[in-house]
């Protein structure tokens, strides 16, 4: 045992904790198999098995690398000699790995949680870049949004392992933007990606950028179905934060020729009412000038107007109907989303109108049936997340976003922070309207 105790000294001593990344899907990079997944703590690599002639114990022989963690176990254990270590000193690797949080942990995350890295790089919990492997900067604004739900949030970093792929690997990339003991001051979110990508049958991947909208919508409604949701209103956290109800009032449009002459009637008594209930409140912005005395000039819209939509006396003609909005019950919060690609015969088409709205205090009492809507809580919305997409000739569309902190300047105000992939950087609030906005997360008062 004296001899073991000194041989496993000697082999912790050559863990580069630098070289670690928990943060990839769990396969071996020599059979490709996910069963029996150990990291070399040498040089980081994922290898099968521990029994003679597999990966890892050759590797042990190969590269004269000898220590090894038990990715499901998290376990530690020396190869060749196949002995099993237990040291104090390991217990910030599995922090890394799998990190846990307690009830008391959870609410201290309310507040700024700040933390270094091992490069004694400074970092704020939850403010964590995040990588883009190729072209997932659509998911990395989308997770990072999400995970500053802070109910959600809360009940993912609580949730113990599941037996949903999905919501285990959500709930662990919660774990690590939100962990203050960081190998490195960012986090990949390559293993929820590859799980998204089989789920969806490749339609969100990291290769190929996508709509953030659509991601969002399949991303909760997935998670909804995998927490053992229904269609009942409160039968999962996602519902119950995030669904709201609308109402839609159609008419039919009968077009008559007459003398060569097209007009439109509507049928005053066949008017339908449904009640309908959303996850994403979806906004049109108005269309740019066809003629314009500058075209350098980007047209601007307030947020009120274009919540129009919703005041149940706009109406919108499509598909043979004429409709109107009225929203019946708010969630808690509310996510908006404005339509900037249009497609026509022989090209998409992309709306750079500038929206203006204030970061706080935003009422949607206009938009809310008065007799039941509003059911006796809050009508006034604060901003927590806003994604903003960017366009370039040569690379095409980039996403990032800025998300709301506890910290807070001289006056009171909360700090705004813009994060894209593994940028992060303070920004000024005031200025945060100035970019194409694109998604919305706004959280209800009280």
């Amino acid at each position: 045992m004296a001899k073991r105790s000194v041989e496993s000294n000697l082999y912790l001593d050559t863990i580069n904790r630098h070289l670690l990344d928990f943060d990839f899907e769990k396969v071996c990079s020599v059979s490709l198999t996910n069963k029996s997944i150990y990291c070399c703590l040498v040089c980081g690599k994922y290898l099968q098995g521990r029994s003679k002639s597999s990966p890892a114990y050759n590797h042990s022989i190969d590269d004269e690398h000898h220590v090894f963690l038990s990715l499901d176990r998290k376990e530690f254990y020396i190869l060749p000699e196949n002995y099993k270590v237990v040291d104090n000193s390991l217990s910030d690797i599995v922090r890394v790995l799998q990190p846990e949080y307690s009830g008391d942990d959870v609410k201290a995350l309310n507040k700024a949680v700040t933390s270094q890295d091992l490069m004694k790089q400074p970092y704020l919990c939850g403010f964590v870049g995040l990588n883009n492997m190729n072209k997932n900067d659509y998911a990395n604004v989308i997770i990072h949004a999400l995970t500053h739900v802070y109910p959600l949030r809360n009940a993912f970093l609580l949730l113990p392992p599941h037996k949903s792929h999905l919501i285990d690997a959500f709930s662990t990339l919660n774990k690590r933007m939100w962990n203050r003991h960081l190998f490195k001051s960012q986090v990949s979110p390559h293993e929820l990606l590859q799980v998204v990508s089989r789920l969806s049958k490749n339609r969100f991947n990291i290769q190929n950028s996508s709509d953030p909208a659509e991601f969002i919508m399949f991303l909760l409604n997935s998670l909804h179905k995998d927490l053992g949701g229904t269609k009942k209103s409160d039968s999962s956290i996602i519902y119950k934060l995030f669904q709201g109800m609308m109402r839609v009032s159609s008419q039919k449009i009968i077009q008559l020729d007459e003398n060569e002459e097209i007009d439109k009637k509507f049928i005053e008594d066949e008017i339908t009412t449904t009640t309908t209930p959303f996850l994403i409140l979806s906004c049109d912005l108005p269309p740019k000038p066809v003629f314009s005395d500058d075209d350098n000039i980007i047209p601007q819209v307030s947020l009120a107007d274009v919540l129009k939509k919703y005041d149940g006396v706009h109406k919108q003609e499509q598909f043979g109907q004429r409709r109107s909005y009225k929203l019946v019950k708010l969630p808690k919060y509310l996510i908006v989303h404005f339509k900037r690609f249009s497609k026509n015969k022989f090209k998409e088409e992309y709306n750079q109108t500038i929206i203006n709205y204030p970061i706080s205090g935003v009422d949607f009492k206009d938009y809310v049936e008065n007799e039941d809507g509003a059911q006796g809580q809050s009508t006034v919305y604060d901003l927590v997340a806003n994604i903003c997409h960017e366009h370039d000739n040569i690379s095409g569309s980039s996403w990032k976003l800025q998300l709301k902190s506890p910290l807070t300047n001289d006056d009171g105000s909360n700090k705004w922070y813009q994060i894209q992939d593994l940028f992060v950087e303070e920004i000024d609030r005031r200025l945060i309207f100035l970019g194409e906005t694109y998604l919305q997360i706004w959280e209800r008062r009280g």
